[in-house]
């Protein structure tokens, strides 16, 4: 499970014109689902995305996390984090988990933050999405679980 993460003042999904996620202050995450990712990875994954310190304490030093400072988060699905983009000019998804279990990993994820962090919200799996933020650092960084 791959998950980039971006500290954001706003961020929000619009499916055809109509947002359906949107947080203020926290974190963005478009979450990739790999082959062979189970309950093991999830809980990691949520675990490092309430828990990451990518927010400043009261030094400037990025010290606080996303628990700490109640933010919302922002989960996205998106397959294309998981792409080999090794050789040729093309990706290849082959090390993306199916739609399937892309899905199952990615709903239980959402289910798993909602269970330990308020507010979460989400953007609609398998649909096309913009994605809006704006990025506070910037900062943005790679989780693996």
């Amino acid at each position: 499970m791959i998950a980039l993460i971006q500290r954001v003042t706003q961020a929000s999904v619009h499916v055809d014109g109509h947002p359906v996620g949107a947080i203020g202050p926290g974190l963005l995450a478009l979450v990739a689902i790999e082959p062979g990712d189970r309950e093991a990875q999830v809980v990691r994954m949520r675990e490092r995305l309430l828990g990451y310190r990518v927010f400043a304490d009261d030094t400037g030093r990025m010290n606080r996390s996303l628990a700490d400072t109640g933010g919302g988060l922002l989960l996205v699905s998106q397959f294309t984090l998981a792409a080999d983009t090794r050789k040729g000019m093309r990706p290849s998804f082959t090390t993306a988990a199916s739609p399937e279990d892309g899905r199952r990993w990615f709903d239980r994820l959402v289910a798993e933050c909602r269970a330990h962090h308020d507010p979460v919200e989400t953007g609609e799996f398998g649909a096309h999405m913009v994605v809006s933020l704006v990025n506070d650092g910037p900062v943005t960084l790679r989780l693996d679980a």
